[in-house]
């Protein structure tokens, strides 16, 4: 098998699913105890936090290209960056190494294509819903990408850090997004991206009546079957 390098700890929560999921996909396809070889560098995520907030994105580009250069050295053969939101620096990360970077908007979009869907409503940090980086990723796989109001963006980013973040999974907050997810249903949305690797804590399938896009899990997949070859 392939090394996989792992960029995390935004937040540790999520890492640690995607490191669940990862050998739970090569446990089901290899069998016996076969277990994914994994390099994971985990950041303090108050610093990515506040680099995020202070718009340092320069500064934290520069890190996250490093921690992926330093993956590679010590034999990752891919890097997957364990965030949505981060994704807004892939470009420097994909420019700072030669081996393969797993992109979590084109593994999502993928899916969703192979499933037949193009309208899609998108759940995820303020900055993922709002930003380019992130909507023109999944347009480039000819998706329509609705988005919540102004309003609903500021919860739904609100309970991602101030809760989920924090490994708080509160009722409120799950009436709260099925809420957001069923008016982008009424708006047209044919499924709905969990496109923030906190939100699948939260809510899922049962949570919706449309078909949910899991972006940690089909992140952690795609991964995991790169290494498996």
């Amino acid at each position: 098998m392939q090394t996989i390098g792992l960029i995390g700890g935004m937040s540790w929560e999520s890492t640690a699913l995607y490191y669940k999921l990862i050998n739970e996909r090569v446990r089901d396809r290899m069998g016996k105890l076969h277990s994914a070889p994994l390099l994971i560098y985990s950041y303090d995520f108050e610093e990515i936090k506040q680099m995020q907030y202070g718009g340092r994105w320069q500064e934290a580009a520069a890190s996250l290209a490093e921690v992926a250069r330093r993956l590679e050295s010590v034999g990752a053969r891919a890097i997957v960056l364990c965030t949505n939101t981060m994704h807004k620096l892939a470009p420097e990360i994909m420019s700072s190494v030669t081996v393969p970077f797993i992109h979590i908007g084109d593994a999502t979009a993928q899916r969703i294509r192979a499933r037949g869907y193009r309208r899609v409503g998108l759940l995820g940090t303020r900055f993922t819903m709002e930003e380019d980086f992130y909507i023109d990723r999944l347009r480039a796989h000819d998706l329509d990408v609705l988005i919540p109001p102004a309003d609903e963006r500021a919860e739904v980013n609100r309970i991602i850090y101030d809760e989920l973040c924090l490994g708080n999974v509160a009722a409120p907050s799950r009436r709260r997004y099925r809420k957001v997810m069923a008016a982008l249903v009424a708006r047209g949305a044919e499924c709905i991206i969990l496109g923030c690797t906190e939100i699948t804590m939260l809510v899922g399938a049962d949570d919706t009546s449309v078909e949910t896009f899991d972006t940690t899990a089909i992140h952690a997949e795609t991964a995991a079957d790169f290494a498996i070859g």
